[in-house]
């Protein structure tokens, strides 16, 4: 039987951490790929269609009104003397974190009464989301008797409120019976909910206030930073022990818990709109950091974890032998980039006794650096997974097929990236600020240790080829320079790794239409043996990737190139209706409008929607 990772982009959804509702682009769940309503890693319900007098009512409109709300707008086909369509009906899905709730809106503007059986007909389920995700049929082990019961077991539940309809109840299906009658000109309102409890859930809503979106004088910025911020906040997420330690969810529906990387990589890019979030990041993730070592878990003493789940993530089928467990340390970047987000947040403004109260943590963080992340002492972080179960790769391009050479076969392991050696300079020049400014020893061993890294980057990550000499996307298991040409390259800007030349180099190449698509910048060169525009991390365009190029463009005074590939997003995400997704495709925009998306993409997602800040600061929309 194959298996397959369901498709996203002809979907719609509602979302409030823990708590998201897919459904078709008309807004009825029919239980296909990944249509549901989940909570945490389980999907709950699987259907949820509406009928009207037998028949499904005529779609219309969808209207998305936030992150937590969509409208959907239906005709109502009844027997009438008139052809114009008279009775409209008004699907309201609405997402919060304690669950789901619907209300369907009926008007009439006939001149007679109108009778209608209103029928919504549900379906409970108890898939996990890893199921889900591969394309698994559902796990269905669910009896429902009444309007309350289990979904895994006593500490997980579903309540539901039929809003006066007649319940019918059969196995795991369940009837939602409405007999109504709408005046001339009259109005009924049609309410149901289900409220979702996980108790042993290790992720659950914050309890710290919402972000807020400031008000720009550019109109499309707006849209977009409107819809980012909307996103934003149904991503927002706190661990069950510390819920005011807010952070960013990675993505619905597929990463909707805490990700180490994802996580700190948006925060940072919203340190202009908010520093709170950056500091509750830093205490959720700081809470959880390494203190022993664990090479089932890939846990080391200071590193910054990789992601957890509820529990066991196994990917059977197409998932080759993954098994993750609950809380997973493999990652090769979350730690320098919690560094680098501890200084700049302390630049931007994070209070000192904040700062301070995470300096022990950041010790640790810097000395993994030396003694863990480099494991065979050349100098350079590298990874290798060493339980036969983990992520081969644990960069942020972490499928399995990412790390290629020029001529698109696969790089072996251990593999040391460059923008990995680019995020440990960064981390140590700033973790050495930190040392100074709070009275600690040991700053001017960070900055020695900064220097020797550049100098060996230099010297070991430099090819060339017809258009120049760029940097290469890794070191391989034999220390050769990878010299496939992609947009790792782009993560060295601004960090301070680059000299003046090295930094031109880069931007060149970037801006090159081999690499930069009109929308934003392709994970590898067209050139690429491997390269294809819908290929996960072989020619597609991550948002969140020409954001943090945009960022390292302005850091670095290449300003008018920030605003040209600022503008190619912002374009993108106008073809997404403002909300940028995890990637897209690789085409040119000179011959695609809109473009074309990766269907498996996840939408929201933090650090794509986060990307709205550096594009309208590039855009000068924040002056």
């Amino acid at each position: 039987m194959a298996y397959r990772q369901p498709y996203l982009h002809n979907l719609t959804g509602v979302f409030s951490a823990p708590v998201q509702a897919w459904a078709d682009d008309h807004g009825q769940i029919r239980g296909h790929g990944a249509q549901g309503i989940h909570c945490g890693d389980d999907r709950v319900l699987r259907e949820a269609i509406l009928t009207v007098n037998g028949e499904e009512p005529e779609w219309v409109s969808t209207q998305v009104r936030s992150a937590s709300r969509v409208d959907y707008l239906y005709f109502v086909r009844i027997q009438s003397p008139v052809a114009d369509p008279l009775l409209y009906l008004t699907r309201t899905r609405i997402a919060d974190a304690e669950g789901i709730s619907e209300e369907i809106k009926i008007e009439s503007a006939h001149s007679f009464l109108a009778h209608l059986e209103v029928q919504c007909h549900l379906v409970a389920d108890s898939t996990p989301m890893e199921k889900v995700k591969s394309g698994a049929a559902p796990h269905v082990d669910v009896d429902v008797t009444g309007p309350r019961w289990n979904w895994r077991g006593p500490d997980t539940s579903v309540a539901l409120n039929a809003g006066g309809a007649r319940t019918e109840y059969e196995g795991n299906h369940i009837r939602l019976n409405w007999m109504t009658e709408v005046e001339p000109g009259g109005t009924v309102v049609l309410p149901w909910r289900v409220s979702l409890t996980d108790s042993a859930a290790p992720m659950v809503a914050p309890s710290t206030p919402a972000l807020a979106a400031p008000r720009l004088s550019e109109p499309r910025l707006q849209s977009l930073l409107s819809q980012s911020v909307s996103d934003l906040n149904g991503l927002r997420m706190a661990t069950a022990d510390r819920p005011e330690d807010t952070f960013l969810a990675a993505g619905a529906p597929w990463f909707f818990t805490m990700f180490g990387r994802d996580s700190l990589i948006a925060a940072r890019m919203l340190l202009p709109l908010d520093t709170a979030l950056a500091g509750s990041t830093l205490r959720a993730l700081a809470h959880r950091q390494g203190d022993s070592t664990d090479p089932l878990t890939a846990e080391q003493p200071g590193k910054i974890l990789h992601e957890v789940r509820r529990g066991t993530l196994q990917f059977e089928e197409g998932g080759n032998g993954i098994s993750l467990p609950p809380v997973y340390f493999g990652t090769i970047d979350a730690t320098p980039l919690w560094i680098s987000l501890l200084h700049d947040a302390w630049r931007a403004g994070l209070p000192n006794a904040e700062v301070e109260a995470l300096l022990d943590h950041l010790e640790a963080a810097l000395v993994w650096l030396r003694d863990h992340g480099d494991s065979d002492g050349d100098g350079f972080l590298e990874y290798l997974d060493t339980s036969g179960h983990g992520l081969a790769n644990q960069g942020w391009k972490d499928s399995g097929d990412s790390i290629r050479w020029h001529d698109g076969a696969l790089a072996d392991g251990p593999i040391a990236l460059a923008e990995v050696q680019a995020y440990a300079y960064e981390a140590a020049m700033g973790g050495a600020a930190l040392l100074d400014a709070f009275g600690r020893p040991g700053a001017g061993d960070w900055r020695d240790y900064a220097n020797k890294l550049e100098i060996r980057f230099r010297e070991s990550f430099w090819c060339s080829d017809e258009l120049g000499a760029y940097p290469a996307i890794a070191l391989d298991a034999a220390k050769r320079p990878v010299d496939g040409v992609t947009s790792n390259m782009g993560h060295l800007l601004g960090t301070g790794i680059l000299n003046l030349e090295e930094q031109a180099a880069v931007v060149r190449r970037l801006m090159d239409p081999t690499m930069f698509s009109g929308y934003g910048i392709r994970t590898v060169s067209t050139t690429n043996g491997g390269f294809w525009p819908t290929r996960y991390h072989a020619g597609s365009v991550w948002s969140h990737d020409t954001g943090m190029i945009i960022s390292g463009l302005t850091r670095d005074g290449f300003v008018d190139d920030a605003r040209t590939l600022a503008s190619g997003l912002l374009r993108a995400a106008e073809g997404f209706d403002w909300r940028l997704p995890e990637l897209f495709s690789g085409h040119a925009s000179d011959d695609v409008w809109p473009p074309v998306p990766y269907p498996a993409s996840c939408r929201p997602q933090a650090w794509a929607a986060a990307s709205a800040v550096p594009i309208v600061t590039a855009l000068g929309g924040f002056a």
